[in-house]
């Protein structure tokens, strides 16, 4: 269990990020045509999970802002963006951004992602959704960077992630 902060108020996670090293954990959730995406979609690919709470907050949509600004340029790599938020909500929100970088991913149907992440929120006000994370996942499926942002409206140290692609 992580201990994190919303507004400064103390909340926990059901679990702990996957180490450095380790085997990232399979998964599927729904992309914003309603179908299923795979981490396994993605083989020999670098991916960036970009997870976060609801895209239709300010540090939400921020970070799917920069994530997508900095994956034109990266090689072998993708970024999934990744949230309890319908997906239609996720699409809308890219499209109306002109987002076309990343990859909105929905944990709606499977909430067993944040439990395998160690990230779905234990207690308080938003009990049950994800917390603000991003994790990094080499070409060979092992985690390389995972940062769980210690206060919800923080926003996550992109330079960081983006160092150990």
């Amino acid at each position: 269990m992580a201990t994190i902060t919303l507004e400064g108020n103390e909340i926990h996670t059901v679990g702990e990020l996957p180490a450095v090293g380790s085997d990232a954990p399979a998964f599927t959730l729904t992309n914003s045509e309603m179908g299923e995406t795979s981490l396994s979609d993605f083989a020999g690919k670098k991916v960036i999970l970009n997870i976060f709470v609801a895209i239709d907050t300010g540090i939400c949509a921020e970070s799917t802002r920069r994530f997508n600004s900095a994956a034109g340029s990266l090689d072998n790599t993708v970024v999934l963006c990744i949230s309890a938020d319908l997906p239609p909500t996720l699409g809308r929100f890219c499209g109306a951004e002109g987002l076309d970088n990343v990859i909105t991913l929905s944990t709606f149907r499977n909430p067993e992602f944040g439990q395998d992440y160690g990230l779905t929120i234990a207690d308080g006000p938003i009990r049950g959704l994800t917390s603000r994370s991003v994790i990094v996942i080499d070409e060979n499926g092992k985690v390389a960077y995972t940062e769980q942002v210690p206060e919800i409206a923080q926003e996550p140290d992109y330079d960081a992630a983006l160092a150990k692609l």
